[in-house]
């Protein structure tokens, strides 16, 4: 017999509850046998999922992204401020003029001061400006700060950092206030 062929000798072996009985009309079985007679219904298959159009990837879409320098100078200021001894960002008169705004209220602290970077074909450079706290080394906290501002800006940028400059402006004494704070006690 061929494959076929078995395959229609099952489908017209009987499916009743017992292999003997005929199944019959289904309106002359009382609801109660024909309750026991019936057989579990197979559970449906889920459909298989429409398949959806797949969505462009970056090499075939179309366009182009623009990183702003300030975004690249906000990065870097803020990864610059994470090192422990970096008390400020910013040269004397950036730090100075701060300190007028914040005086008479007028604005508030740019998170970019102290950092300036320059984008080109997405190699970027940057020149950070910082006050350290008196008793930290400050060679160390300047290589630390560059390290870390190199890393931030190219993990979170995706951008190549071709170098970091680092200058130390001041040194912040001992029970010397940030100009924000002197203004706020006052």
């Amino acid at each position: 017999m061929s494959e076929a062929a078995v395959v229609e000798e099952r489908v017209e072996e009987p499916t009743g509850a017992y292999a003997g009985e005929s199944l019959g009309d289904p309106a002359d079985v009382p609801a109660e046998a024909a309750a026991d007679r019936a057989e579990p219904r197979p559970e449906p298959e889920p459909s298989a999922p429409t398949p959806r159009p797949e969505a462009p990837t970056a090499n075939v879409l179309k366009g182009r992204i623009k990183v702003a320098d300030e975004v690249v100078e906000k990065v870097a200021a803020l990864a610059a401020l994470e090192i422990p001894g970096v008390a400020d960002l910013g040269g004397d008169l950036e730090r100075a003029f701060e300190s007028v705004r914040d005086r008479i209220g007028v604005g508030s602290k740019r998170a970019t001061q102290g950092v300036a970077a320059k984008i080109q074909d997405q190699q970027v450079s940057i020149d950070v400006t910082i006050v350290i706290v008196y008793g930290h080394v400050v060679m160390d906290v300047a290589t630390e700060v560059k390290v870390n501002v190199a890393r931030s800006v190219s993990r979170m940028l995706g951008m190549h950092v071709v170098e970091v400059n680092v200058t130390v402006d001041d040194v912040r004494l001992p029970g010397e206030d940030s100009p924000a704070e002197a203004a706020q006690a006052s």
